[in-house]
């Protein structure tokens, strides 16, 4: 079993504009969260990587997900230089090739997870793309080939937890986004498979990356420490 700690399990998508807003967020979210995604939007901003290194200074863990995607020497120079970073997590979306370039590639404390099918897709858009299978046997081949790539885990919707934690081996790390709270009221976004964090965590999931729920909240401090107690009493239940 994946020894984590519960108040980590909680990640919080900086899906900001520019890192001067998302170092405001992050000070004003203090002890709440200590597991930070910093993604494509602020990868294209000025001082990415030293918001990164920002992060590491204050303790907080870096959940690089830039889904690379690219001939696999590409793939896995760009793993050296994040992986060099000291960041927690870095994703990949490829064949076995890319995917097991990036394992490869990384020497110190990075964990390469490699994205299954995206949560803002659904069965039509599935079709739309040429996939004739389902969702869930698409995420179960996705794991075994990212498993045998060397990959560390999987990023995978809830709707799809059960099945893969039957297959999969406990170590396998899952990190599930689109979570939605019971009582969330952000606007309808592009998250078309969503779960909410007691019923994520009761399927088998690791992590949860949570965004909008927190960060369109009055108080998004509060909001993301009444997810980490929904997380502690889900984890408890589980047990």
């Amino acid at each position: 079993m994946i020894s984590i700690n519960n108040r980590d399990r909680l990640i919080f998508a900086l899906d900001v504009p520019d890192t001067g807003a998302a170092r405001v967020l992050v000070e004003q979210l203090g002890n709440t969260v200590t597991f930070y995604k910093v993604g494509l939007e602020l990868a294209m901003s000025p001082g990415y990587f030293e918001l990164i290194d920002w992060l590491k200074a204050r303790g907080k863990k870096v959940f690089v997900d830039v889904k690379l995607f690219d001939v696999p020497a590409t793939v896995a120079a760009a793993v050296v230089r994040l992986d060099a970073r000291d960041v927690d997590f870095i994703t990949v979306h490829g064949n076995q090739g890319i995917m097991q370039a990036a394992a490869d590639a990384r020497k110190g404390r990075a964990k390469i997870l490699a994205v299954t099918s995206l949560t803002s897709l659904d069965r039509g858009d599935m079709d739309d793309l040429g996939f004739d299978c389902d969702i869930d046997e698409l995420v179960l081949s996705r794991a075994r080939r990212a498993l045998e790539a060397g990959c560390d885990g999987v990023v995978s919707s809830g709707l799809e937890l059960a099945r893969l934690r039957a297959e999969a081996p406990d170590t396998l790390i899952t990190v599930t986004p689109g979570i939605r709270p019971v009582d969330n009221d952000t606007p309808p976004d592009d998250q078309k498979r969503v779960m909410t964090p007691t019923t994520a965590i009761a399927a088998g999931a690791d992590y949860l990356v949570v965004g909008r729920p927190i960060r369109q909240a009055s108080d998004p401090e509060a909001a993301a420490e009444a997810i980490q107690h929904e997380i502690a009493d889900a984890l408890a239940a589980r047990r």
